[in-house]
């Protein structure tokens, strides 16, 4: 058995922070009124985190590309019957779709606010540029079908972890840790500092384009 690093800081900075985003939308949207300000503040920073990981996604470390995460039915069967045992490390075929589904429900859900409003004090900063109509259409998909797809999503996530740690199988410590003790001869992902300060620039670049977005005018 050897102990390998798996998922990089960034990755790791990437997913706690999203939690505490989400979990920031999710009570100023419920609190509303002035707190609104801050669920636009925290939906761009979760636009921007999201940009981030797709990027991450296809030039990370071994580990964070999606290369790693599309698998094809028939590994999706074996693993359901059983064939777990000399997975790589990593996310299981279904996290796997798990976490790109995420994503994508994520990344809808934050452009959605980007055109929405709430009829009283509240716009997206790109309400002005379509109809008040399709505002409300959007509006309506936002808070009102997509985001019970992203609590749907989220109670999944936490249904798998909670049943692998019933299986003696802890999935959380290494997502603080980066670290997995593993049996089999599978590369490490190399989280260096160069590829944190990449990261980092990445995550700039992503900023950047979140902030000329939200501040186009018509």
């Amino acid at each position: 058995m050897k102990k390998i690093r798996i998922w990089d800081l960034p990755v790791r900075l990437f997913h706690w922070t999203l939690v505490l985003l989400v979990a920031g939308l999710v009570i100023t949207a419920n609190i509303g009124g002035n707190m609104m300000e801050w669920h636009f503040r925290f939906g761009y920073a979760t636009l921007t985190l999201i940009l981030f990981r797709l990027v991450w996604g296809v030039n990370g470390t071994y580990y964070a590309r999606f290369a790693n995460f599309l698998v094809g039915p028939g590994k999706i069967l074996d693993y359901l019957k059983g064939g777990d045992a000399r997975r790589p490390p990593g996310h299981s075929p279904l996290g796997s779709l798990s976490v790109l589904a995420l994503l994508a429900v994520l990344l809808l859900q934050a452009t959605l606010g980007l055109f929405s409003n709430d009829d009283i004090a509240s716009e997206g900063p790109l309400y002005k540029f379509i109809s008040k109509e399709l505002s409300d259409r959007l509006t309506w998909f936002h808070t009102a079908f997509n985001i019970y797809l992203v609590y749907a999503l989220i109670a999944l996530h936490v249904l798998a972890i909670t049943f692998y740690l019933v299986r003696k199988k802890n999935l959380i410590t290494p997502m603080f840790t980066g670290d997995v003790t593993t049996e089999l001869d599978v590369p490490a992902a190399k989280d260096t500092a160069g590829r944190r300060v990449q990261a980092l620039l990445v995550l700039a670049v992503c900023a950047a384009l979140v902030w000329v977005i939200v501040n186009l005018k018509p």
